[in-house]
């Protein structure tokens, strides 16, 4: 005699209502609705190959991010050997193939440079330091290269994400690829030219003044303002663009688009330093953009030059220059997220159209309605009433994928709905083998509620046996695949939790209630042999 137990019941049929609550933003479409705020979850999203899009692969420029830090590592120690005392003699201060190379005018300080290297280079722990004939060469540990390349390419993923989504509104996929690559997914996205500006600028702001001669320690770099062709500025910066604390768009006393700003308290401290003792004299705004993909070299521009008119305490200023509305809002958005902690480089790029993504959803429900309906007449046809039973299931299944797919915001892509599919003939594979198993109870001779019984017993090992193997393999895919292979297993894995579940405790409780409701003395579709 079959008996489930009431808190097995009740336990099927909540998960059933979750179900469709979760299903319901799908089916209703808009998240935004009055009815889906209310509701658990929300709708699946789709992905590029099914909404349209841009697809992008960016590589972290890795020899630009360690040259960065060497000279980091140069200034250090150019001051630690000037600065402390006794100071120690040198020639020059090279970077050449990624290591610092230091030329001592006395080979006889190589012990005490090594000395103070370790002082500045936190007991060189990131760093070798090794002889050289003039004296010392620094470089990189692969151990910590390795390392800092993946700081970057995680920070560099946070600084994308605040970029591209600044509302949280447009739900991109952005993830590492690799030791140094990242890959960047917007569905919707139509301008490839904004999203690439977005995406490639470094926007690492620095303030530095001007120098009103070529002074030691000025660099010429050009403009972007429109006044001049460039500046001669004080090469090491008064003030980093880190300590900002937001930007937007405005407009100036001429009603010109501007980028106004607002410094933390220790940067409205430092700047207000700044323009007290320097009122009168110009003093640069400089942007570095990351590298020209043309050329290869970097793009650093004075993007305004004001003259400081009065000391300025609040910490918050205005960016003049030659400024549209969106070029404006686009800084604001890029000084809003931080900067990149070293260039980007596309080495991969596409986009699909919206009318592509529009025939890939239209196909993918066709192939999914008529994999639904051809099913579900073969279960009928076959087994008639249990048959039918079968069907609900599968129904009731496919409502479950879509809930928790929604529930665990996935993205659903083509690769995606051909796992759904394979789900459908796989739900209803465990049922043939139950209903297979009844058949056989009943060729015997056995009583219609002991064959129910019976079938389920003897199938349930097998059907639990092989949805574990399946499950393991797409449990693989998904650690080891990307992308398209991702969005297959993610379907896979639950629709094989979900198959389980309705192949066998739902059609269970189902084929009880109904025998009980009809107390039929024949099962129709599962008596004889086939």
């Amino acid at each position: 005699m079959i008996t489930i137990p009431f808190w097995q019941r009740i336990g099927i049929v909540l998960i059933m209502l979750l179900g469709i609550l979760l299903a319901l933003p799908t089916f209703l479409g808009d998240k935004n609705s009055t009815v889906s705020r209310y509701l658990p979850g929300g709708p699946i999203q789709l992905g590029l190959d099914l909404q349209g899009g841009a697809h992008l692969l960016l590589e972290v420029a890795t020899y630009q991010l360690v040259e960065e830090r060497l000279e980091n590592l140069r200034d250090e120690t150019r001051q630690a050997f000037r600065g402390t005392r006794p100071s120690i003699g040198y020639r020059r201060l090279d970077i050449k193939n990624g290591a610092l190379h230091i030329d001592l005018r006395n080979i006889s300080d190589r012990a005490l440079a090594r000395d103070r290297l370790l002082e500045v280079s936190l007991d060189g722990a990131d760093f070798d330091i090794v002889d050289s004939p003039s004296g010392l060469i620094v470089s990189y540990k692969e151990g910590a290269q390795t390392e800092l390349v993946r700081r970057a390419v995680s920070q560099a993923i946070e600084v994308l994400r605040r970029r591209i989504d600044p509302d949280g509104t447009k739900e991109p996929v952005i993830q590492a690829q690799g030791a140094d690559r990242i890959l960047v997914q917007v569905p919707g996205e139509s301008n490839l030219i904004r999203l690439r500006s977005l995406i490639t600028q470094t926007a690492r702001m620095t303030f530095h003044l001007v120098c009103l001669d070529n002074a030691p320690g000025c660099r010429e770099i050009v403009s972007a303002d429109g006044y001049r062709d460039s500046y001669n500025v004080v090469r090491r910066p008064a003030l980093s663009g880190e300590s900002l604390v937001d930007a937007g768009a405005s407009t100036d006393e001429n009603g010109q688009p501007a980028v106004s700003f607002r410094f933390d308290t220790a940067g409205a401290r430092i700047f207000a330093k700044l323009t007290e003792e320097n009122v009168g004299k110009p003093f640069a705004i400089v942007l570095d953009s990351g590298i020209d993909e043309a050329t290869g070299k970097p793009i650093v521009e004075v993007i305004s030059a004001p003259r400081i008119s009065v000391p300025i305490r609040g910490g918050s200023g205005i960016i003049e220059g030659n400024f549209t509305f969106e070029s404006a809002n686009d800084l604001a958005i890029l000084l809003r997220a931080g900067a990149l902690p070293a260039p980007l480089k596309i080495i991969e790029e596409r986009s699909v159209g919206p009318d592509l993504g529009a025939d890939s959803v239209a196909a993918g429900e066709l192939a999914s309605l008529l994999a639904l309906i051809s099913v579900i007449v073969f279960m009928v046809v076959y087994y008639r009433i249990v048959g039918m039973i079968a069907s609900f299931a599968l129904v009731s299944n496919l409502i479950l994928i879509i809930g928790t797919l929604g529930l665990l915001g996935a993205t659903l892509t083509l690769p995606g709905i051909a796992g759904i599919v394979l789900t459908m003939g796989m739900a209803v594979d465990a049922n043939v083998l139950i209903f297979e198993r009844i058949r056989e109870e009943r060729a015997r001779g056995t009583k219609p509620l002991l064959a129910i019984d019976a079938g389920y017993r003897r199938a349930m090992s097998t059907i639990i046996d092989a949805n574990i193997t399946t499950f393991i393999a797409a449990l693989i895919l998904f650690v080891l695949g990307a992308g398209p292979i991702k969005g297959f297993a993610v379907t896979l894995c639950i629709g094989i939790i979900t198959s389980v579940f309705s192949a066998v405790f739902l059609t269970r409780l189902a084929m009880v209630i109904w025998f009980r409701a009809k107390r039929p003395t024949q099962l129709s579709g599962l008596e004889g042999k086939r």
